[in-house]
């Protein structure tokens, strides 16, 4: 098959009965490799959310209603989408590494672009790109569960996407920091030149992989990413899933400093950004999810997780009575989108070894969408019905959620024997 590495890692002769899908026999993962996957991924996707606590701060630079600034989201998203399709399935076709390099490279020249926005027009164009390459973040996730084993793949795949979130979360800290000190354009440039560091650091320390040549023309190659949503369920029952809870974390980020930042609370970028830096533990404690999929606990993790992201919404509603609340509702409802999204790669990262990047390409895609979803109705739910019109959407997400994994859930099907959604 396509992109299949013969060979067993190194030091893994006792593992001889589970040959490791596409490891180098000379480079093992070992933590500090882990950490910087983790890290990269992490800074990549950063690169993504900045714009969600600056929507106010660009709309009011370049003279766009609070409506309309939600599009700029959407163009990320809108991005991001693309490079799913065109981009992550290369990794199944070509070196990984020199992808993840090149990627990286493109991405100091979108940012720079972006920093560099006179007008909505070049923004929206430039900020497109960003997401587009974006999709690194995804190219290294398949990249580590690729070099991991069998056995302990949910964990890797579990310390690697800790590190997306909190990549995620802690952009909002970040760039309201910058932005209080240096404007928003700063945002850009300083993520510019932590890419170009990061590509340095890539280039020098991402083990190389011996890969068979596909016979596959890149066409067949992106057709068969949507063709492997067709065929396996596992992949669709996951990725609706990941659609819908991404939709629901983007109905709280998204809208979250438009009342934070109006009275009472008159808070600056920065301390709205720290709410961001609050969901860092929530994340980190659910990042074991992945071991809870490897020990075949997944089924029960994912139900778990679902209903905790319902309940959250309950205390976040009550952000006029305190910040507390907000602070609490957002613990619960990011440990239980790490611990849900976790479970959903370590699940169908099992079920076709040798597709990885176009099975992450295919799982991105439902959680691309599920993001543009939740930034471009959330602003209009504010816009419309205040703080409660977005918790009453977010909510409804949420239930939804719960309702589709019960619907779609085998009957009688135990966590320890069942690979499937």
């Amino acid at each position: 098959m396509d992109g299949r590495i013969a060979a067993a890692p190194a030091g893994a002769a006792n593992d001889a009965a589970c040959p490791i899908e596409g490891a180098d026999p000379t480079s093992p993962l070992t933590r500090p490799m882990m950490t910087l996957f983790a890290f990269a991924a992490g800074l990549a996707v950063a690169n993504a959310y900045f714009a969600h606590p600056l929507l106010d701060v660009m709309a009011a630079d370049l003279d766009l209603s609070e409506t309309s600034a939600g599009l700029i989201v959407g163009a990320t998203q809108f991005g991001y989408a693309l490079g799913l399709i065109l981009l992550v399935p290369l990794g199944d076709l070509f070196d990984r590494r020199q992808i993840i390099i090149v990627q990286s490279l493109l991405s100091v020249g979108a940012l720079g672009l972006v920093a560099l926005s006179a007008n909505v027009e070049m923004l929206m164009v430039s900020i497109a790109a960003v997401g587009l390459l974006a999709v690194l973040t995804q190219a290294l996730v398949a990249y580590a569960a690729s070099l991991s084993h069998q056995a302990e793949r949910g964990r890797v795949v579990g310390f690697v996407t800790s590190g997306i979130v909190i990549g995620i979360l802690s952009a909002r800290a970040v760039a309201g920091l910058l932005t209080d000190l240096a404007g928003w354009r700063s945002v850009y440039l300083v993520s510019a030149g932590l890419t170009l560091l990061i590509a340095l650091l890539l280039y020098r320390l991402l083990p190389h992989q011996r890969r068979e040549t596909s016979r596959l023309s890149y066409s067949r190659l992106v057709a068969s990413t949507f063709t492997l949503i067709g065929q396996e369920p596992v992949l669709r029952i996951r990725g609706v899933i990941a659609m819908l809870i991404f939709a629901n974390v983007t109905t709280l980020l998204t809208p979250l400093v438009l009342p934070l930042s109006a009275p009472p609370f008159f808070l600056s970028h920065t301390e709205v950004g720290l709410f961001g830096l609050a969901g860092i533990a929530g994340a980190l404690a659910a990042s074991r999810a992945g071991r809870w999929a490897d020990l075949g606990f997944g089924q029960r993790t994912t139900g778990i997780s679902l209903a905790l992201m319902l309940a959250a919404w309950l205390p976040i509603s009550l952000l006029d009575h305190s910040l507390l609340w907000l602070v609490a509702g957002v613990l619960v409802l990011d440990f239980g989108l790490q611990a849900v999204h976790v479970t959903n790669q370590a699940l169908i990262y099992r079920i076709r070894p040798e597709a990885q990047n176009r099975l992450t390409a295919a799982y991105m895609l439902f959680y691309s969408l599920g993001s543009a979803i939740g930034s471009s109705f959330s602003t209009v739910a504010y816009a419309y019905a205040g703080w409660q019109g977005v918790c009453l959407m977010g909510a409804s997400l949420s239930l939804a959620t719960l309702l589709f994994w019960l619907a779609t859930r085998p009957s009688g099907s135990q966590d320890g024997t069942m690979l499937n959604g």
